[in-house]
């Protein structure tokens, strides 16, 4: 019953097309031709890419160009990059050149700021992805009207035609000192689990923190920063739309956290460009997963004060044997219940979960998409095959959404995720992939809801097009 209901709403956002038949015959036939997918699904369309790290999505071979225009400083033995000197271990690029070792030291930051070269042997992949983010950090806040146009112009090549990137941090230099000895209660209440002690607490804590100027950091973010690169670079035009998620970094001490994401729901709330709020950061990481419950209470306090703010949680981006076994059972249901998601990012765990049956069947009620990203799962988490939940999900009709993650870092894009999907998984058809293209578009967070059904309107003449070619290349 779920699938067919699944299927129905399909059939009412795309339309098929005459053509349906004799593309998904000629689909049938290239399962297993890697070169065949890849060629079918660079020429498909694919909508919307909505699980999309703007850093982790930058090619290593952009970020090295930006430190060596700007002659940062590099660190011969730990490769950190700085524009300072902060040492006598610390050469900029141009000596390097002089030397004649620029092009070793670019090899060893391929290494360094992406998966180039790993052997899945030398260093633990998780580590591996997430350092990169610290490796090239002030390199990935340079030139960021070249990274936008470098997105923008890889995914209309690649028929894509929206993504919605975690882009703002906002910056606000507010300083709390007064407020940090709130942390030790708010993880007391952690550890009874007094949800309603700590929204109290957090309402007390919201009047002050408001008071010193949040808001104000986040418009003065959004007009002077996003509005003026998004508008000037003419981000948004025929073939192509961007958005943008506010995110807080999971990681933080509870009250700069807490800081943290008001000012990304204040964002949300000033600019329809800044379209949800997320979590980053490694969610096996210790503090990340000792003030999970906190974090989840938090959204769901602003959740209760922006109630028109979309929120898309990294949620069960974990794996047995990456963390003990009862930790498995209770972060996507944490995110869903209690803070409020409207999407869930990666849900690799979810097998795992207490009342996983309820959860999934809630999920689909409520129409809470997952965000699945395939080649990421394996490498960080070596989930795949049929360790990956995805027909978990499918046959619940959980909404399923087919993202990159960070293609830049694993050095992938989104036809590659959908070739993954149709080798590994013969039961997804044609017409289950071209739903989950819809997916990205239907349950992306766009608030203009003229964009929105400009941009399926375009997916569904960019699909009659593309199935009209099909015949051509059976010939």
């Amino acid at each position: 019953m779920i699938l067919r209901i699944v299927t129905t709403a399909f059939v009412l956002v795309g339309s098929i097309g005459s053509y349906a038949q004799t593309v998904n015959a000629y689909f049938e036939t290239i399962r297993d031709n890697h070169a065949a997918l890849t060629a079918f699904f660079s020429q498909m369309p694919k909508g919307g890419d909505l699980h999309h790290h703007y850093s982790g999505s930058i090619y290593a071979e952009t970020f090295i160009s930006y430190a060596i225009e700007h002659d940062y400083f590099i660190n011969r033995k730990t490769l950190k990059v700085s524009d300072k000197q902060l040492s006598d271990d610390w050469v900029t690029f141009s000596t390097l050149r002089r030397e004649g070792t620029l092009a070793d030291y670019r090899q060893k930051l391929f290494q360094k700021w992406s998966v180039k070269d790993y052997n899945h042997v030398d260093y633990p992949s998780d580590k591996l992805f997430f350092e990169t983010f610290s490796n090239f950090g002030i390199v990935s806040r340079a030139d960021l009207d070249k990274g936008l146009l470098e997105i923008k112009n890889r995914a209309i090549k690649e028929n894509v035609s929206y993504i919605e990137t975690l882009f703002v941090n906002v910056p606000c230099e507010t300083e709390l000192g007064e407020l940090t000895a709130f942390a030790k209660t708010l993880r007391n209440q952690q550890t009874s689990h007094d949800t309603v002690a700590c929204l109290n607490l957090l309402d007390s804590l919201y009047t002050i923190i408001k008071a010193n100027g949040i808001r104000e950091c986040a418009v003065t973010y959004n007009r002077e920063k996003l509005a003026r690169l998004h508008h000037d670079l003419n981000i948004d035009d025929a073939r192509f739309t961007m958005r943008y998620q506010s995110y807080v970094i999971r990681t933080l001490d509870p009250i700069e956290l807490f800081k943290s994401m008001i000012a990304a729901f204040e964002s949300a709330t000033d600019s329809p460009l800044v379209v949800g709020v997320n979590l980053a950061a490694p969610e096996d990481n210790e503090v990340a997963m000792s003030d999970y419950w906190l974090h989840m209470v938090m959204f769901r306090f602003c959740h209760t004060k922006y109630p028109s703010v979309k929120i898309s949680l990294h949620a069960g981006e974990l794996a047995l044997g990456l963390v003990k076994p009862e930790e498995l059972t209770w972060h996507i249901s944490s995110a869903v219940h209690l803070a409020g998601a409207n999407r869930i990012g990666h849900g690799v765990d979810i097998p795992y979960e207490a009342n996983c049956y309820d959860l999934l069947r809630y999920m689909h009620q409520q129409k809470i998409a997952v965000e699945i990203n395939l080649f990421s799962n394996e490498f960080i988490l070596k989930i795949k095959d049929d360790k990956h939940p995805i027909s978990l999900y499918n046959d619940f009709g959980v909404p399923i959404v087919i993202c990159t993650d960070d293609a830049g870092v694993l050095r992938s894009n989104l036809t590659d995720q959908y070739v993954l999907l149709a080798k590994r998984y013969k039961w997804v058809s044609y017409t289950d992939i071209k739903r989950f293209v819809f997916n990205s578009i239907t349950y992306s967070f766009i608030e203009e809801e003229s964009v929105k059904k400009a941009l399926l309107a375009d997916l569904n003449q960019r699909f009659i097009r593309f199935e009209k070619s099909i015949p051509a290349i059976r010939k």
